[in-house]
């Protein structure tokens, strides 16, 4: 039987574990189908700890090796010492940094985070989003960025988001390790995908960031303690809301001068 033709996708996140969290399932998902994937990473730097749990992670998500833009985390000054934090770091040469990956990996479609920063708004979260916009379209303009190669238009930009009414258990999960929730209404939501198929290969990327699972506050430890059917509630479905870069022909909406 042919296994169905599935884009490309690349995606871009804050931190080590956003990916298996956000969109592991996709992952997963898009590489047995044989399509070509890969993850950037905003924060951390490819000599720290996670970086080693990361690269099991997408394996186990066959989405290659790391790809790293290297800042320091706003909270975690261990991420990436001695070098500038995402949230301070001058935002075209963030950008640029980020059109470099576009215009190598070629993707069909990019997914980022959405712009509240997902459930916890972490500050990170909301700079990455704000970054792969800029770039998702940059990277389509030769103009812009000339020295990180020849141009590339993604089809499409997806932001992972959590509508509110799949929130669910990890309201009360979150709230009981003193973290804040934020969800968008559900009509923000244009694409949900059900990965139950993909759960274990999802899981087994999440469990790859082992020093996230062994503390007490981070959503990989709150998920490893909970019962598998709970925990399997959660991590089946999930949420994007499509963001179509560069123009778009035929838009019945047009501005009026």
């Amino acid at each position: 039987m042919n296994r169905p033709h599935l884009p490309s996708l690349l995606g871009v996140f804050a931190h080590p574990d956003d990916e298996s969290l956000l969109a592991g399932g996709v992952l997963a998902q898009h590489h047995a189908a044989g399509a070509r994937t890969a993850v950037v990473t905003a924060t951390w730097a490819p000599d720290s700890r996670r970086t080693p749990e990361l690269s099991d992670a997408l394996a186990a998500l066959g989405a290659g090796a790391p790809r790293l833009l290297g800042y320091n985390d706003a909270r975690n000054p261990e991420a990436a010492p001695g070098r500038l934090r995402l949230v301070d770091a001058p935002l075209d040469e963030a950008v640029s940094r980020l059109v470099a990956h576009i215009r190598d990996f070629r993707p069909d479609i990019v997914i980022g985070h959405d712009a509240l920063g997902q459930l916890t708004g972490h500050p990170d979260h909301v700079r990455t989003h704000q970054i792969t916009l800029l770039a998702v379209e940059a990277a389509g303009l030769a103009h812009l960025h000339p020295e990180t190669g020849p141009p590339w238009q993604p089809a499409a930009l997806y932001a992972a988001t959590h509508p509110e009414s799949g929130v669910g258990l990890l309201r009360t999960l979150l709230e009981g390790v003193g973290k804040t929730v934020l969800a968008v209404p559900d009509s923000y939501v244009t694409t949900s995908v059900d990965v139950t198929p993909w759960a274990d290969a999802k899981w087994a990327a999440i469990l790859a960031h082992r020093s996230e699972v062994a503390r007490e506050r981070p959503l990989p430890a709150i998920l490893a303690r909970l019962p598998e059917a709970d925990r399997n509630r959660i991590i089946q479905t999930e949420h994007f809301t499509r963001l179509t870069p560069g123009p778009a022909k035929g838009d019945p909406v047009q501005l009026t001068i």
